[in-house]
């Protein structure tokens, strides 16, 4: 078996868990039964012992897919010389929809003859525990049982399977107007007819409708546009890595897709970074979601309380809350492309990440300035967090990209400890909250000096990187977002001008820092990277510039409108884990700031008059 190009995968999902369905209609990643479990198919990792399960034409075919529209429900059109089919994929929405006793976590796979006559192969190998367990494959009533690690996954279909024990096989030939039916329910056996399974797709389809936002004005909507499509889809992408109870949102929904093909930079993004979530509260509150924003806002302080005297315990967390598991590696599988090692859980947990501190605060703030309440008591955690972060802002960090070498000076951590405090004397203003005022200002004076004076090359005319070096990061373009310095300033305008020398593509993508990161070989361009030069430009007035730029990134993403995190610089293949939040509330965020009239540090969100309104 060979490997799909990550760019072929849709992504399905339940709010629990994510699914990758390829273009040929296999099934290659579904984790169970949450986004962080251990596989049950993990084909993408090893098609050889992985796990897959396939439905594709027998013989030739051409295939392509695409959503049906506003939805995450993905449909893969065959093409044969006999015939035409169309596979559709997706899970209803936990706790939402289910008003059948079936299980909980399941995946519903259509096949529909358009036209002529088209001959299916099948086959359903599943392999529990990221293909370590072993798994058995029964021909049971109604289906097959597959069970391993103390586990079933049921897939039930009229269509006849052989098993040989492991896996499970078939064929099916369809004619104009049949339809077959595959559903797989991990944990249960419950069973439904076609009409049953029929109506879980029409109230799958209607969830997703009625939660993406609604442009009813276009001259109102900040998104309306070329990119229109685009942003829906980054929406749509982002509620399909949230925890339904809590929109906590995992990074990716994989682990170990290569950042190179054949490196060693595989890491597991499964888990919900404080510094993705409070990126994403711009992003899905200008889309209209104040639930999510809200249950993000109470999870984050909950979150600072567990902590010892307002310190963030780690940068990142099981997406349930839980303790993260344990770095390992899986020596067994081959990983992608042959890109070892496979990585389960992220030893990044562990590392000091000041910067979080300034995004967390940002996105508390922000939340604030749309509406949501700064309690008393939410203020006395928010104050502990300040008081600490005026304890270790000089000390050195791991930054935002969690080098694995010493610990350096990053400036944006520096700057972010520095916003944390500056939005902190802001909302104690408005609120005439309990707080040091004076300490806090003495502090964030000190901040800023020790940038400007450390954190600045005038040779260069440029930030850089750290205290200790002289190299440029992508991340400072965030200086003029998060109000360090004026937009038009000349130390940013020189910024920008060396990332676009240093660490810009022809094409625009820019890499993240062009320094040594402790690990072999090199990586990628950076999609979330690239988004902040079009926000750096737009601010600093060359609107025109930015929205040039991003109408080229936007060229990167696959037909189905996806992005992973990187971009290769030569192949323009993705990179990494797929997809990425981190890309794709880029891509909102960068609309608003390429937007006519837009000024996308003030909140502005759509529709909030609008007729129907937004859900």
């Amino acid at each position: 078996m060979d490997f799909l190009p990550i760019g072929d995968y849709g992504v399905v999902g339940n709010l629990e868990t994510c699914a990758l369905v390829g273009r040929d209609g296999t099934v290659d990643w579904w984790c169970l039964p949450h986004i962080e479990s251990s596989s049950v198919f993990a084909g993408v990792l090893d098609p050889e012992i992985g796990g897959q399960f396939a439905i594709q034409p027998t013989g030739e075919f051409e295939s392509e897919q695409e959503y049906v529209e506003r939805t995450n429900v993905l449909e893969t059109s065959f093409a044969t010389e006999s015939g035409t089919a169309t596979l559709t994929d997706f899970m209803p929405i936990v706790g939402e929809q289910q008003t059948l006793d079936i299980a909980e976590h399941a995946l519903y796979r259509r096949v529909e003859c358009g036209e002529g006559s088209v001959e299916l192969d099948v086959e359903f190998a599943p392999r529990f525990d990221y293909a370590r367990a072993e798994t058995t494959v029964e021909a049971v009533d109604g289906g097959v049982l597959a069970t391993g690690n103390d586990e079933e996954l049921f897939c039930q279909s009229s269509v006849a399977l052989d098993t040989d024990g492991s896996t499970a096989t078939g064929t099916v030939t369809l004619d104009e107007g049949d339809t077959v039916w595959f559903v797989c329910q991990y944990g249960e056996r419950g069973r439904l007819d076609d009409d049953e399974a029929a109506a879980m797709l029409e109230a799958t389809t209607q969830f997703w409708k009625g939660w993406v936002h609604h442009c009813t004005d276009s001259e109102r909507c900040l998104f309306y546009g070329p990119w229109h499509e685009l942003v829906i889809r980054s929406e749509l992408v982002l509620k399909l890595l949230m925890r339904r109870e809590t929109s906590a949102i995992a990074a990716a929904p994989t682990t170990s897709l290569p950042e190179t093909i054949g490196g060693e930079r595989n890491w597991d993004y499964r888990f919900n970074w404080i510094r993705d979530a409070a990126f994403t509260v711009q992003a899905l509150h200008e889309l209209g979601h104040a639930g999510e924003v809200e249950d993000f806002f109470e999870e984050c302080l909950a979150r600072i309380a567990e902590g010892e005297s307002g310190r963030v315990e780690q940068p990142f967390y099981g997406v349930d809350g839980e303790d993260l598991p344990d770095e390992e590696e899986l020596d067994h599988l081959e990983g992608y492309r042959g890109s070892s090692p496979v990585r389960i859980g992220n030893a990044a947990g562990d590392q000091r990440q000041l910067d979080v501190y300034g995004e967390l605060v940002l996105a508390i703030h922000e939340t604030t300035q749309y509406g949501e309440t700064l309690t008393e008591e939410n203020w006395d955690v928010l104050r502990d967090v300040i008081e600490h972060v005026c304890e270790v802002w000089d000390e050195p960090g791991y930054g935002i990209w969690e080098d694995r070498v010493d610990p350096k000076q990053f400036v944006y951590s520096k700057v972010m400890c520095w916003a944390a405090i500056d939005r902190a004397l802001t909302m104690a203003e408005a609120t005439d909250y309990e707080a040091p005022t004076d300490e806090w200002e003495a502090v964030r004076a000190e901040i800023e000096e020790r940038v400007l004076d450390e954190g600045y090359d005038e040779e260069m005319g440029s930030f850089t990187r750290s205290f200790e070096t002289d190299n440029v990061d992508a991340s400072l373009l965030r200086l003029p977002v998060v109000g360090f310095l004026e937009p038009d300033d000349d130390r940013i305008l020189g910024t920008i001008e060396a990332v676009q020398d240093h660490l810009a593509t022809d094409e625009g993508l820019v890499y993240r820092y062009d320094t040594d990161d402790g690990l072999d070989g090199e990586e990628n361009p950076f999609v979330l990277c690239s988004f902040w030069l079009v926000d750096a430009l737009a601010l600093a007035g060359r609107r025109e510039e930015a929205r040039d730029l991003y109408e080229d990134v936007l060229e990167h993403a696959t037909s189905l409108g996806l992005f992973a995190e990187q971009v290769d610089g030569e192949t323009g293949e993705q990179r990494g884990n797929f997809p990425q939040a981190f890309s794709h509330l880029g891509l909102i965020n960068s609309a608003i700031y390429v937007s006519e009239g837009a000024d996308p540090r003030t909140p502005t969100p759509i529709g909030v008059d609008a007729p129907d309104g937004i859900s």
